[in-house]
């Protein structure tokens, strides 16, 4: 059995990061732990609990907590996504974790997935309190993403819509878009059904909204996690990668983990982006529930 609690923990801002906190049942004692949280615009309740349910019941401490600005979580903008301020966030985390009587705090290790999956590989090769980490279909690069994503048509416009972004940023103002829509009239981050599907899957009242700040999407672009791949060494790294995931693109993924130093493991997995939460989930939970037990066991 496992106890789920809520938590929270202080960042900088003077904030409150919330999450949940599993802790497998038994004798007081100190545990390895692993440290979870969402992709771009998710929260915690977006697919991925049974996740840290399962690596819970197998004797880990798990904390999984919503990002700044969003579910649980406080901060200000709501529904602003800075990857940087996210990485940040996520080391306060890990120091949450280090002062719980039942963590070892010499065995703790990362989960992230999609965006949080290039969160990972970026913390991993800058904080080495992580014994190792899990990066499941991450963001390699927000550039080469876009230009896939973004038919060259359309990009003139993009460009613009952030060059007024910036403009009414000036005013005071905070221009938003959709996270997902199938309505090519509506600004959106994603349009893919796939997508449209997971983000749009039945939540608990109030949990999550479907905006995202434009001046989220300009962050996106910019953000390049795979330069820092070749530096989580020796931080062991699991790579879990769809093999038809045309969000962060299987072949920019492939192509990062070779860059990867050792110790480092590939799993790849028949299916979409989304497919490791789904119809996947049992392969791509069960080989990371093999690494943290290989390495923080």
């Amino acid at each position: 059995m496992v106890q789920r609690t809520e938590v929270e923990f202080d960042a900088d801002g003077g904030i409150k990061l919330r999450g949940w906190l599993f802790v497998p049942d038994g004798p007081v004692r100190r545990r390895p732990a692993i440290t979870m949280a969402h992709g771009y615009a998710g929260v915690k309740e977006h697919g991925i609990e049974p996740f840290a349910k399962l690596f819970a019941e197998h004797g880990f401490v798990v904390l999984l907590h919503d990002h700044r600005g969003f579910g649980a979580s406080e901060g200000q903008p709501r529904h602003d996504v800075d990857p940087w301020r996210q990485v940040a966030d996520w080391r306060r985390a890990i120091s949450y974790l280090e002062t719980l009587d039942v963590v070892d705090p010499k065995r703790i290790g990362l989960w992230g997935t999609s965006y949080a999956g290039g969160h990972a590989i970026v913390l991993g090769a800058t904080d080495r309190r992580l014994r190792c980490v899990v990066a499941q279909v991450p963001t390699i690069s927000g550039f080469e993403q876009g230009l896939r994503r973004i038919a060259p048509e359309n990009v003139v416009a993009l460009e613009e819509a952030f060059a007024e972004d910036e403009r009414a940023q000036l005013r005071g103002e905070l221009r938003r878009q959709a996270i997902v829509s199938a309505d090519p009239a509506v600004p959106a981050s994603y349009r893919a059904r796939d997508a449209i599907e997971f983000y749009l899957q039945p939540l608990p009242e109030g949990a999550w909204e479907n905006n995202v700040t434009v001046r989220s999407t300009r962050a996106a672009r910019m953000y390049e996690p795979g330069q820092w791949i070749a530096r989580v060494s020796p931080t062991p790294l699991l790579m879990v990668v769809a093999t038809r995931d045309t969000i962060t693109l299987t072949d920019l993924e492939l192509a990062a983990y070779e860059r990867a130093l050792q110790p480092k493991r590939l799993v790849t997995l028949d299916g979409g982006h989304f497919d490791p939460y789904l119809s996947r989930f049992e392969q791509s939970s069960t080989a990371a529930l093999d690494w943290f037990q290989t390495h923080l066991g």
